[in-house]
């Protein structure tokens, strides 16, 4: 039985706010523990999937209904886990509203990994949405790069778009293994598990660990693991039952406004006007791009 229209924006509505504390609890921890590395940005990662993951563990009591969405799903993991990586580590060098802008381009990137490798044609819309987006963006990184929106807005700006590139995969590859098979729950006990596998050795390989931070830094962590992971993220899985994945999308390019709102009331963090005319910019251009692709 398909739940009610109201149900559904509720549930939508719920995913937003929870996910817009994502960049949030990331500035929170970088602050609590004094640590901008890269190790300390995977430590970040790892320990929000590790935590969804430990959180999803009494799933697993249930088998699979299915094994042919099996490798898509694991696939799919493997790119949140890039995701997280790139995007959590970009905002130590980038300003949250240049970093949620651009990681929430992947309607963009969905709609020309559909084309490339499952022959989905976009419309002239979509691809006049694609080239205002891309604007957007550029106008993002040259504002960024002359306001002084962090301590190297360049390279945190790259990091956020391959973030955006890596959950457009994840995005794809989520849709593939449920349409052959897995349920909501199967398909995001595995991703997470996956995710959760590949990021948990990475900050011994840069020289970090999991020790010795101050006890605020772990309750960053574990929010980040209940609200923009298990509540943001499966509210959105959950929606994508019952409407269609665009309108999904759509709904989680009001992330960066959250975001930004948060980041202003609580760190005082005012972009500068041409980063804010280059989020609207690129908003306006992924809204285009993703109507064109509805129709």
């Amino acid at each position: 039985m398909r739940p009610s229209g109201l149900k559904i924006a509720s549930v939508l509505l719920l995913g937003i706010f929870a996910i817009s504390f994502g960049s949030i609890l990331v500035r929170l921890a970088l602050a609590a523990s004094g640590d901008r590395s890269l190790a300390f940005s995977l430590v970040m990662s790892a320990g929000r999937m590790g935590l969804a993951a430990l959180l999803l563990l009494p799933s697993w009591r249930r088998p699979l209904a299915s094994r042919r969405g099996l490798p898509y799903a694991v696939a799919a993991g493997a790119s949140l886990a890039l995701h997280f990586a790139l995007w959590i580590t970009s905002l130590s060098y980038t300003s949250v509203a240049a970093s949620t802008a651009l990681v929430t381009t992947n309607p963009v990137w969905v709609t020309l990994f559909g084309w490339l490798f499952f022959r989905e044609a976009p419309s002239g819309l979509t691809m006049l949405g694609i080239g205002i987006a891309l604007l957007g963006g550029l106008l993002i990184g040259l504002g960024d790069a002359q306001g002084g929106g962090g301590t190297n807005p360049l390279l945190g700006d790259f990091l956020a778009l391959l973030g955006a590139v890596a959950a457009s995969l994840y995005f794809l590859l989520g849709r593939e293994a449920q349409r052959r098979g897995l349920s909501i729950l199967e398909y995001v006990r595995i991703a997470y598990t996956t995710a959760a596998l590949l990021l948990l050795p990475l900050p011994y390989l840069f020289g970090g660990g999991y020790g010795g931070y101050p006890l605020a830094v772990y309750g960053y962590i574990l929010l980040m693991a209940l609200l923009p992971q298990l509540l943001g993220h499966t509210s959105f899985n959950w929606a994508t039952r019952h409407i269609p994945p665009v309108l999904v999308t759509l709904a989680i390019l009001f992330e960066p406004v959250g975001a930004s709102l948060l980041a202003f009331l609580l760190f005082g963090e005012l972009p500068g006007v041409q980063v804010l005319l280059g989020a609207l910019v690129l908003l306006l251009g992924v809204g285009i791009a993703v109507v064109g692709a509805q129709r």
